[in-house]
């Protein structure tokens, strides 16, 4: 199979349409990590018809569709088109049509995936056949994805077995078989479920028997039903005639009850509206005397409140008066504590003044001293770094040296031992390699002879297997005909088994003459409508009892014209002869005909059960439903059905001993099969294991060359790398012997220390006296701001408290003036209240006067009004009474009148009627 293009759209990391055209010569795809090599391999997997996620590094199929990134959105589908050259045409037959064949595989989120071959819809399944016919595909070893070199080293026998079948193009075959086998299994697993279903048509057929002889019960009980249900309806008619008589009887005196409880609502009405003309005029008159009332009672709350109002003023002005005395005691008093402040400020703020001079003067000489400390620790700092360079520099080359004459000492001694190692190695793997080549050759042996045994195997298993298919050919074949036949057989023998107990149920031992009598198929009709219910009598020898009795022929009249005697179609005791002598069979349209002609006695009838009678009497064949013509039909149809039942018994059986012969051969050829199929798998298993062999026996040949040559090359590669280690040894043990003393200069470096670190202790002590003296100048300033406003402050305070004694004063003058006037109101008040105690007295008299008129008159009201509604209720529970005892007599009139036609329709006739019959 030659690969010539292919194309990706949308897959993984390939967002936009990209082709690989693989020209003639064309070896591998080389690139960085994470370049897109493995999604290449992916793809071709993929569109081959691999259905494994894990295989495509993703959970789920749709993680081969490109995902989206910082600057490109996701896509939502991907397609991998893969074009195959088949200039030679060895595609199988629906791929074959032209020189080139393109494969496409596209999966949509949500849709799935779906396959094209030359531009039409295919099934996965077809493209995994296309591949495996040409020994390659998703799962073949050709394809090798990272870690699989190690599997093939150390793979099972089976998986090595695959790879030598894809190798010599029968892994399709091997899929197609499988195939093959699964088609056959689903096959017999088919035929086992025909032979369920056929057991359960034979337990539908029991049950239908069962059914028949129900059947059959049910026309004996049927006419005591009718009977029964007669009298059962005569009965329910009466009880209904019973019951509306009843119903009309307690109609009437609902009416009459319900017109004395309307005659009782009307006098309770009258008596409580009498009530209630009585009620206004005293409610009228309790309202005017609760007003009055209540508006006294709310003078008096006023003037209760108003007394409240003066008493709490006066409180209020007592409070205040207090108040502004102990206000203009605080003031004065204020006067003397602002004066003893302001002096006191006064005399902080000249000390400030005086502390603050030849400040910047100290200051600046703190500064000063300070920069100049600085100066000297950066002169002291700078030299201490340049001799602390140098002698780290100089420990580094001597470190440097030291390792390097180290690491070239055991450099060279390691290269020694593994070069005399090496050469130890090669030694051992010549004597090894001597050995190899004498197993390889064995096994090659080995496995040409296996090889042959394995064709000659393959040979006597196709043979084998096409002597099995055909004797499975025919006892398919002779199984279906046995199958048929036998579903006949017991088809006719369940028919023949219900027919024959449906008949026997009916059989009275032979007491009956329907049981005696024969007659030609297609006739039972015309028997039942001649002789009908009279079949069912028995023959008697005496003249007591019911039955037949056998008479002398009797010479009468011939048959009209165009009639047969039925007779000639009936096999019947001689006891009939007489009736049957006087029956003729006739065609429907000639028995109308004929009937005028008839002799007294005798009767035509047609095949279809169609009767005249003699004295005028015509019976249609579909208003004479006869139990007579069902049995003889029944009996004959019993008497052919065993005839075929023997016939198809036989055939069953016959069949049969075919198809025992047909399984023997059919068990015969499995068998040898079976033998054929072990000798190929041992002939396989052999060829396997020398395979193996000739494998494992090649590969410890290669392996142990390639050991030897390593080994030699080891060896090689191990002197030189000793020789050049020692000539790094040698110059690594010169150079450091050119280096300074490094203890020397260290030893400087320490004295440049100790004189930085002094300089450091003046340039802080210099720097803290600066910034002390900056602090104090600074706090000493802002208090003097705080002394000036706090002087401020207290002097506007002295001022505010002046103005506000004399405003203290002026308040207080006014409310004494405020007391004075509110001090004669309570006496005022108290005066009102006992006027008003007097007037209130008397309102409450005359209330209670009213109200206990209009209680009784409201209880006169509630008294006629209960009794109208007694009225009312009762008057309600009669109409109620008397709609129920309508409703009754009406249910009772409906189902008198149901009831009467039922027994109507039930028995055709009226109930006095039925009751004369009963």
């Amino acid at each position: 199979m030659h690969l010539t293009r292919l194309r990706l759209n949308g897959f993984k990391s390939f967002v936009d349409p990209t082709d690989l055209v693989i020209h003639p010569g064309l070896t591998g795809v080389v690139g960085p990590n994470g370049c897109g090599k493995s999604n290449l391999l992916e793809a071709l997997r993929w569109v081959m018809g691999e259905t494994r996620p894990k295989a495509m590094r993703g959970d789920g199929m749709e993680d081969v569709i490109f995902q989206g990134s910082g600057a490109r959105p996701a896509r939502g589908f991907a397609e991998v088109a893969l074009q195959i050259d088949n200039s030679d045409r060895l595609a199988p037959a629906g791929f074959n049509d032209a020189d080139t064949i393109e494969i496409v595989r596209r999966i949509t989120r949500d849709a799935g995936s779906a396959y094209k071959a030359g531009g039409k819809e295919v099934r996965a399944r077809d493209v995994q056949m296309l591949f495996a016919d040409a020994s390659t595909g998703a799962h073949s070893p050709a394809l090798v994805r990272q870690g699989q070199i190690a599997e093939l080293i150390n793979a099972r026998p089976r998986a090595r077995r695959r790879i030598l079948e894809e190798a010599a193009g029968i892994s399709g075959l091997y899929q197609r078989r499988h195939e093959a086998e699964l088609r056959l299994k689903a096959t017999e697993a088919n035929l086992a479920r025909i032979d369920d279903v056929l057991g359960n048509l034979a337990t539908q057929l029991a049950q239908l028997a069962r059914q028949a002889k129900q059947a059959a019960r049910y026309r004996a009980i049927g006419e005591a039903l009718r009977r029964a249900e007669g009298a059962l309806l005569y009965r329910r008619w009466q009880e209904a005639e019973v019951a509306r008589a009843a119903a009309e009887a307690a109609l009437t005196a609902a009416t009459r009850a319900a017109a004395e409880a309307e005659s009782a609502v009307s006098d309770a009405a009258r008596h409580r509206a009498e009530a209630e003309e009585a009620l206004p005029p005293l409610r009228e008159e309790d309202a005017v005397a609760g007003a009055v009332l209540q508006r006294l009672e709310v003078q008096r709350g006023t003037l209760d409140e108003e007394e409240a109002r003066a008493r709490a003023a006066l409180d209020t002005l007592d409070g205040r008066i207090t108040q502004l005395s102990a206000d203009i005691e605080r003031e004065s008093g204020l006067d003397s504590d602002a004066g003893a402040t302001i002096a006191r400020l006064e005399r902080e703020q000249a000390e400030l003044a005086e502390a603050a001079q030849g400040q910047d003067a100290r200051e600046h000489n703190a500064g000063a001293a300070a920069e100049t400390a600085a100066a000297r620790l950066s002169e002291a700092e700078a030299q201490h770094s340049a001799i602390a360079e140098q002698a780290a520099d100089l420990a580094a080359r001597h470190q440097a040296a030291e390792r390097r004459i180290a690491e070239a000492r055991r450099a060279e001694e390691a290269a020694g031992t593994q070069a005399e190692t090496a050469r130890a190695e090669a030694d051992d793997a010549a004597q090894t390699l001597a050995r190899a080549g004498d197993a390889c050759a064995a096994a090659e042996a080995e496995h040409a002879a296996a090889a042959a045994a394995a064709m000659q195997a393959e040979t006597a298993l196709g043979r084998a297997e096409a002597a099995r298919a055909a004797a499975r050919d025919a006892e398919e074949t002779v199984r279906a005909t046995r199958t048929e036949a036998e579903s006949t057989a017991g088809t006719l023998r369940a028919e023949v088994a219900a027919l024959t107990r449906l008949v026997e149920a009916d059989t009275e031992a032979g007491a009956r003459l329907l049981d005696r009598v024969e007659v030609a198929e297609g006739f039972e009709a015309a028997l039942g409508a001649a002789l009908g219910d009279d079949l069912d009598q028995p023959e008697r020898d005496g003249a007591e009892g019911s039955g037949w009795v056998r008479l002398a022929p009797l010479e009468g009249a011939a048959l009209p014209g165009g009639a047969t005697p039925l007779g000639a179609h009936v096999s019947a005791p001689e006891v009939l002869a007489r009736r049957l002598a006087a029956v003729g069979v006739v065609t429907a349209r000639d028995g109308s005909m004929l009937q005028s002609q008839l002799a007294p006695g005798q009767r035509l009838v047609s095949r279809d059960g169609d009767l005249w009678r003699w004295d005028g009497l015509c019976r249609a064949a579909a208003d004479a439903p006869n139990a007579a013509a069902i049995r003889l039909q029944q009996l004959n149809r019993l008497t052919a059905l065993r005839r075929e039942l023997e016939t198809a018994e036989a055939r069953a059986a016959e069949a049969a001993g075919e198809h025992d012969a047909a399984k023997a051969a059919l068990d015969a050829a499995v068998a040898a099969e079976k033998a054929a199929r072990e000798a190929r798998r041992a002939a396989d298993e052999r060829v396997a294991r020398a395979g193996r062999a000739l494998g494992e026996a090649e590969a410890a040949r290669n392996r142990v060359a390639g050991q030897r040559d390593a080994a030699r090359e080891s060896e090689t590669r191990h002197r030189a790398e000793a020789e050049r280690r020692a000539a790094e040894r040698a110059e690594a043990e010169a150079e450091f012997a050119a280096l300074d003393d490094l203890a020397a200069v260290r030893a400087q470096a320490q004295t440049r220390k100790q004189a930085v670190e002094t300089a450091r202790a003046d340039m802080v002590a210099a720097r803290e006296k600066r910034d002390a003296l900056q602090r104090q100048g600074k706090a000493r300033a802002r208090r003097a701001e705080e002394v000036t406003r706090e002087i401020a402050r207290w002097r506007d305070r002295l001022a505010t408290a002046q103005a506000r004694i004399g405003e203290l004063d002026a308040r207080r003058a006014e409310a004494h003036r405020e007391h004075a006037a509110a001090a004669d109101t309570p006496a005022r008040i108290a005066a009102d209240r006992e006027t008003l105690r007097d007037k209130i007295a008397e309102a409450e008299t005359r209330r209670r006067s009213a109200a206990d008129a209009l209680a009784a008159a409201e209880t006169a009201l509630r008294e006629a009004t209960a009794t109208e509604r007694a009225a009312e209720r009762t008057a309600s529970d009669a109409r109620e009474a008397r709609a129920r005892a309508e409703a009754q007599r009406d249910a009772a009139a409906t189902a008198l009148a149901e009831a009467e036609e039922r027994l109507g329709a039930a028995t055709g006739t009226t109930p006095d009627a039925l009751l004369e019959q009963l």
